[in-house]
C-alpha cells in the first residue's frame, strides 16, 4: 500500500509527462519496488472504472435481473483489467528484442499512473453515459473528445517514457494501441460482451 505522497508524486510525474515535461521521470519509484507497487494505480483508478462499468453493464445487461447486471459488471471489469496488463505482459516479452529493454520499467511505471489519470479523464463521459444512452449524440461526442485527448496524452507520455526519438516511441505507441484492441476484441468475444469497455478503447 503506497502512501498518500508516494501516490501523489507518481500522479504527479505521470501527469507532467502527458504534458510533455520529460522531469516528470524524477518523480517515479524505478526500482524493484516501484515497478510492482506502480500496479496500485489500478486500485486508484478503480472508482472512476467502476462508473463506466455500471453505466454500460445498465446499458446492455439484462435489464429486468439484477444478477445479469452485475455478471456483466463483472465481465466488463475483467476486460479493462486485462486491457490495462495483457499488453504490459506482452511489450515485456519484446522489448529486449526491439532495443527497449532499458526502458521497460520506466515505461509500464509512467504506463500504470497515466491510466489511472487517463481513467478519470473519461469519467464525465462515464456519467453521461448514466443518463443518456451511447448512442446519443452528445454522450457520443463527448466520449470521443475525451478519448482523443486521452490518445493525445498517452503518447506524449510514451515518447518520454521510452527516451528513444519519435520514431520508436510513437511505434511503441501504436504496437500497444494494438494490442490493447486485440485484448478488448478477444475477450469481449470470449465473454460475451457486444458493447465497448467502459475505458472507452
Amino acid at each position: 500500500m503506497l502512501s498518500s505522497d508516494e501516490t501523489y508524486a507518481s500522479l504527479n510525474g505521470a501527469w507532467r509527462l502527458m504534458l510533455g515535461k520529460a522531469d516528470g521521470l524524477r518523480q517515479f519509484d524505478l526500482s524493484a519496488d516501484g515497478f510492482w507497487n506502480s500496479f496500485f494505480a489500478i486500485v486508484v483508478a478503480a472508482p472512476a472504472l467502476i462508473v463506466g462499468w455500471v453505466g454500460l453493464a445498465n446499458e446492455i445487461g439484462d435489464p429486468n435481473a439484477f444478477a445479469g447486471r452485475f455478471s456483466m459488471l463483472i465481465r466488463l471489469a475483467t476486460v479493462d483489467i486485462a486491457v490495462w496488463v495483457l499488453p504490459l505482459v506482452g511489450l515485456a516479452l519484446v522489448a529486449p528484442r526491439a532495443g527497449i529493454g532499458g526502458r521497460f520499467v520506466h515505461y509500464v511505471v509512467a504506463s500504470n499512473w497515466a491510466s489511472a489519470i487517463i481513467a478519470w479523464i473519461m469519467l464525465p463521459a462515464a456519467l453521461i453515459r448514466l443518463f443518456l444512452p451511447s448512442t446519443n449524440e452528445f454522450a457520443a461526442l463527448a466520449s470521443l473528445l475525451l478519448f482523443a485527448l486521452s490518445m493525445i496524452l498517452t503518447w506524449r507520455m510514451t515518447n518520454l517514457a521510452i527516451g528513444r526519438g519519435a520514431a520508436v516511441g510513437s511505434a511503441v505507441f501504436a504496437g500497444m494501441f494494438v494490442a490493447s484492441l486485440v485484448v478488448l476484441f478477444g475477450l469481449q468475444a470470449l465473454l460475451g460482451i457486444g458493447a465497448p469497455s467502459a475505458t472507452g478503447t
